[in-house]
């Protein structure tokens, strides 16, 4: 059985390296103007991005509807005091909402749904933080890839007036920087794209949860205020 799966893995093993050598050649083929090492660059910056923005918002996303109801619990039972140390101990934007929602309470509803909205906005900042970098890298790609397209048509021009004939073999090298640095441009915004509309979304589900979210704990904050009892 070991001997089977070495067998079976030593094809995909030289599949990978051969792929890995073809683009390595097309990647040298194209970057005769030198525009291939800009594209590679926004590719390995975009994905640093996207990874980093990825991890943070898998941290900081939780399962808020146990966080409310973990909440609401120790209001009931321990009060606002209770809640906040509830909030404290639990990570993301959601619960550091409600903690500054809490930390107001004695100024009034009106003061909680303040605060909410104040830090809500702070706390969305923090989840779209570098996004633009991301939004611009994935412009600059196919830029990059295009100018070395219009380079590349340049030296095959070039090449044809000094030759002053028209053949294959003298235009083929600049249409083939041209096309190579157009693709890898395109392929690097295509993969930009991917994580950059995932991560988008994933923003997006942890802001309404944050916004549905907030709209319980007034609620619930509310309710204590009407059954507190009068006077204390």
């Amino acid at each position: 059985m070991g001997l089977y799966s070495l067998l079976m893995l030593m094809p995909q093993e030289a599949d990978q390296s051969n792929l890995i050598n073809v683009l390595v050649e097309k990647f040298n083929e194209g970057n005769d103007g030198g525009f291939m090492w800009p594209i590679l660059i926004t590719l390995i910056v975009g994905l640093a991005i996207a990874l980093e923005r990825i991890i943070t918002l898998n941290r900081a996303d939780i399962n808020t509807r146990k966080f409310i109801v973990k909440v609401k619990g120790a209001l009931e039972d321990g009060g606002i005091s209770a809640a906040e140390d509830v909030c404290a101990s639990t990570r993301g934007p959601v619960a550091s909402v409600f903690q500054a929602g809490l930390m107001r309470h004695d100024e009034g509803i009106d003061a909680v749904e303040k605060a909410v909205v104040s830090y809500g906005s702070i706390e969305m900042s923090f989840l779209e933080r570098g996004l633009v970098w991301l939004s611009l890298f994935i412009s600059l790609a196919p830029m990059f890839g295009f100018l070395g397209t219009v380079w590349g048509m340049v030296e095959a021009f070039d090449a044809i007036e000094q030759a002053g004939d028209i053949s294959p073999s003298l235009v083929a090298g600049g249409i083939k920087v041209a096309l190579l640095t157009t693709v890898f441009g395109l392929v690097t915004a295509i993969i930009l794209q991917f994580f950059y509309n995932y991560i988008v979304s994933k923003i997006d589900r942890i802001v309404v949860d944050m916004e549905e979210a907030s709209i319980e704990l007034i609620d619930s904050l509310e309710m204590l205020a009407a059954n507190k009892p009068a006077g204390s």
